[in-house]
């Protein structure tokens, strides 16, 4: 398989289950088992995690292999690519929304029973239960647009996250770039991905994901109505998919450039 493909199958791999992640707070209201359906978020980061792994050593390879072609604007090309693939699996994502929305919400009641997540799992994969799974699927219809209104909640932390996104989306790939522009001093330049994907940790840390948590408390105390979060999950989504589309191609370079200035100053202190 060609390693693009293979990257770009990995990258919308995390970003569709970085997708499916948000739907599991709506699970979590409609169960009213809001501490298990972040459990579940951590088990579904995995997969991420996992996929992330395997992406690691075939960009890197791509950096190394277009420094030894010395072609620097193939791989600048071929990083817009694995972003666009970013999109594509949140897009995929959002569709399966409901479909998902419905399974983990099932899928935490059964956890009650069974009490773990392999149990769970050996419960999901019996015949019967397969058979289930395929019969509850389900797609985005006209019900899934409506009551999707912001006026019970702030716009700030939802726009944040559609900047969030977007920074964690060309962190690596900036870091990467710079690398194969000052490539005698690559490592350096990778290791600065921190300092565009840090802003983006912040982001997440301070604003955006205390906020979707008070939103989805409310709504399992009954101080919010239900559509609320819907329209929280709808929005988020909205900026994860808009995000990847359109800012994080506009970011790319700019962040690139920047990570690549830090590691020309780095290089300074070194190289007299």
């Amino acid at each position: 398989m060609n390693v693009l493909i293979f990257v770009c199958i990995l990258t919308a791999i995390i970003h569709f289950t970085e997708t499916l992640s948000s739907s599991m707070r709506l699970a979590g209201v409609r169960s009213k088992q809001v501490a298990t359906s972040l459990a579940f978020i951590n088990t579904a980061f995995l997969v991420s995690r996992m996929s992330n792994m395997l992406q690691a050593p075939m960009l890197g390879g791509m950096v190394d292999n277009a420094i030894r072609l010395n072609s620097p604007d193939s791989l600048a090309f071929n990083f817009r690519i694995i972003i666009f693939a970013a999109f594509i699996g949140n897009v995929l994502g959002a569709v399966l929304i409901p479909y998902f929305v419905y399974l983990f919400e099932k899928a935490i009641y059964v956890f009650e029973k069974v009490g773990s997540i392999p149990r769970l799992f050996l419960e999901a994969v019996k015949p019967v239960n397969i058979k289930k799974i395929v019969k509850a699927f389900r797609l985005p219809n006209k019900n899934t647009f409506k009551n999707l209104k912001l006026k019970n909640m702030s716009t700030t932390f939802l726009w944040l996250n559609f900047l969030m996104v977007s920074i964690y989306a060309i962190g690596v790939l900036s870091s990467l770039y710079a690398g194969a522009q000052v490539p005698e001093f690559r490592t350096t330049a990778s290791q600065l991905s921190g300092i565009v994907n840090g802003m983006a940790t912040v982001l997440l840390a301070l604003m955006v994901d205390p906020t979707c948590a008070f939103i989805t408390d409310q709504a399992v105390r009954g101080k919010r109505d239900e559509n609320d979060v819907r329209a929280m999950v709808f929005y988020i989504i909205l900026g994860r998919i808009l995000g990847t589309l359109v800012l994080a191609q506009l970011l790319f370079w700019p962040a690139s450039e920047y990570i690549k200035s830090v590691t020309l100053l780095v290089r300074s202190i070194f190289v007299k």
